[in-house]
């Protein structure tokens, strides 16, 4: 596990006033402190993963592109919840049927003048991410792959890096109140601030509107979920006695 570590160490020891997030700590010759604001990380595997699913489709006129997306729609739908997603888990993203310009040529040479384009979000166990977006894919997702890796219950992680970092700040209290020929006191004050994790993803995309027909011996990705980081930053003051 990769910890990363930020320390500062604030120390008082005459009659002072001072503000620590959240309240005012008096210090007086009575009541000497020491402060120490640390960081660390803990990490976790992902156990939960939101996989974008999604096809574009194309056609001579608005009436045939739109019935051609219905099919795939209702297929690709039909498809995930046979492959055991329930359908709560299963989120509308995007829908649009939109007429190609004419400055596309290439496509109206062809005869396309419409598209047709509609996307999901679909909440599945990490576990279970290559199998249900190789359902996807061969249904006839052809726009999909998007992963964003989640962890059902965040304050385990959290609480983890908050306790590595007070028990970091009270290690680096006793280093200096034995350097002080002091002995280090009880802690007065802690608080705790997690900061907010980016989110990255994959993304993949393929040629055919359906991969079923023309690649039926395809086995799933090889899908590996994200570790995820979680931060902890901890200011504790302890009384040097």
């Amino acid at each position: 596990m990769k910890i990363v570590r930020c320390v500062s160490i604030a120390m008082c020891v005459a009659a002072l006033t001072f503000a620590a997030p959240a309240q005012t700590i008096q210090v007086n010759k009575e009541n000497r402190t020491i402060a120490i604001t640390t960081s660390e990380q803990a990490e976790a595997t992902a156990d939960v993963a939101v996989v974008s699913v999604g096809f574009s489709t194309f056609g001579p006129d608005q009436d045939s592109t739109y019935a051609d997306g219905s099919r795939i729609s209702n297929v690709v739908i039909q498809a995930l919840q046979d492959g055991g997603v329930k359908a709560d888990s299963i989120e509308s993203a995007n829908q649009s049927l939109s007429q190609i310009e004419d400055s596309d040529k290439v496509r109206w040479a062809k005869g396309i003048r419409f598209s047709f384009s509609q996307s999901w979000r679909v909440t599945v166990a990490a576990k279970d991410a290559a199998a249900i977006l190789h359902v996807a894919i061969t249904s006839g997702a052809n726009d999909s792959g998007g992963i964003q890796w989640k962890l059902a219950n965040d304050d385990v992680v959290e609480a983890e890096a908050a306790q590595k970092a007070l028990a970091h700040a009270q290690q680096i209290a006793e280093s200096m109140t034995k350097g002080m020929h002091a002995r280090l006191g009880p802690l007065v004050y802690a608080s705790n601030q997690t900061p907010p994790r980016s989110i990255f993803g994959m993304a993949l995309q393929t040629q055919e509107a359906s991969l079923r027909a023309s690649k039926p011996n395809l086995k799933p990705l090889a899908i590996s979920p994200e570790k995820i980081q979680k931060s902890a930053t901890v200011y504790a003051v302890f009384a040097i006695e």
